[in-house]
């Protein structure tokens, strides 16, 4: 397969179930083809959050509730394909690795599970989405996100912040392409932007911010190398047309 005929990843926050309108903008703009063929990877939003209350209030397995997160996940790309029913729902990587367009993917066939993917909440949507766009050798994995974004920042330093899961960054060295992280619009209301301690290696404490989605000159894209995991952390930087 070549790099031009692979689909890319787009992840969309379960988050965004707040806000609606974002949420069928940008499932509408997919749908058109704005990142060309994509498979997109729903968030639990809050069939997810269902499964957390109920585990802490049962106390079942992380486990059984790795499962029915991945469960949360399928409601969620229903939810997704009657909002925008362009949006066909597909429910295995090789399904996933022969669609020429726009698809969404119910994760449910690994409920059996899998011997790269930790069953434990370290393991979110985001996490997934890499593994995924890994599964299908994507040159680019975009995360959406209801929280401003920052340039520049290593997976770590993106887990510190909140912004992905725990396991992201073991995830994030696995994969060759580029990951892109989009917050909201540049015209909402802007909170503070985040910080991110100084680093020995000389990367700046304030970071640049990512407002305005599926709008390439307001996203923060990163890029990052995985020929330096045996130095360590895998960085990650800017490219050209990041954020000014």
């Amino acid at each position: 397969m070549s790099a031009s005929s692979r689909v890319n990843v787009v992840k969309i926050g379960g988050s965004l179930f707040a806000d609606a309108a974002r949420l069928r903008s940008a499932l509408a703009a997919l749908a058109d083809g704005a990142e060309g063929p994509i498979v997109i990877v729903p968030g639990g939003g809050p069939f997810a959050d269902a499964v957390r209350t109920a585990q802490t209030a049962l106390g079942y397995s992380d486990a059984l509730a790795h499962r029915l997160a991945l469960d949360a996940m399928g409601c969620m790309a229903e939810v997704f394909s009657e909002m925008e029913p362009r949006l066909a729902i597909l429910r295995s990587v090789e399904a996933a690795a022969e669609s020429k367009g726009v698809c969404l993917w119910d994760p449910v066939a690994l409920r059996s599970g899998h011997p790269d993917i930790p069953e434990t909440w370290d393991v979110s949507s985001d996490s997934l989405a890499l593994w995924l766009a890994t599964a299908l050798r994507a040159t680019r994995c975009t995360l959406l996100k209801s929280a401003p974004c920052p340039v520049g920042a290593t997976p770590d330093e993106l887990v510190r912040l909140g912004l992905v899961d725990r396991a992201f960054p073991d995830f994030a060295r696995a994969f060759a392409g580029e990951i892109v992280l989009r917050g909201p619009d540049r015209n909402a209301d802007r909170p503070p932007r985040p910080e991110v301690p100084e680093r020995s290696g000389g990367l700046e404490g304030r970071l640049q911010t990512s407002w305005q989605h599926l709008d390439p000159p307001f996203e923060a894209r990163l890029r990052l190398s995985p020929q330096n995991e045996d130095a360590g952390e895998a960085p990650c930087v800017p490219s050209q047309d990041a954020a000014a």
